[in-house]
């Protein structure tokens, strides 16, 4: 399944970019373009949806560490995920990165725990 990226402004300085379809090897430098691109507009936080997600692999995660590092380095930044899928929540249990970057299970709560300006 093809990757879909939208992307909406949330908020002052807060971003979420919504992912639909398998976030892989082949289609994560899409995703990482706009991630970067986001981080470069001037994003404070940003939540990544994966509620549509079908699949990701190491690559993606790869992707998701390098967001938060950038983050961290241009403004003191956070990352989040809002995640559904039981599976995908599993494998950032298993590879220790909920405790890298915070785990939620919708969109709008990630959104919630955003600082107001």
């Amino acid at each position: 399944m093809k990757l879909s990226i939208a992307t909406e402004r949330a908020g002052s300085g807060a971003y979420v970019i919504a992912l639909s379809g398998e976030v892989d090897l082949y289609s994560c430098p899409e995703f990482k373009e706009e991630l970067l691109r986001v981080i470069a507009d001037g994003a404070g936080h940003v939540v990544v949806d994966l509620a549509a997600t079908t699949f990701i692999d190491s690559t993606a995660l790869g992707v998701l560490l390098r967001g938060v590092e950038r983050l961290r380095e241009t403004s003191d930044g956070r990352l989040s995920v809002a995640c559904t899928d039981p599976h995908i929540c599993k494998v950032f249990e298993v590879t220790g990165l909920d405790r890298i970057f915070s785990v939620y299970p919708s969109r709008e709560e990630a959104l919630a725990q955003v600082p107001s300006p």
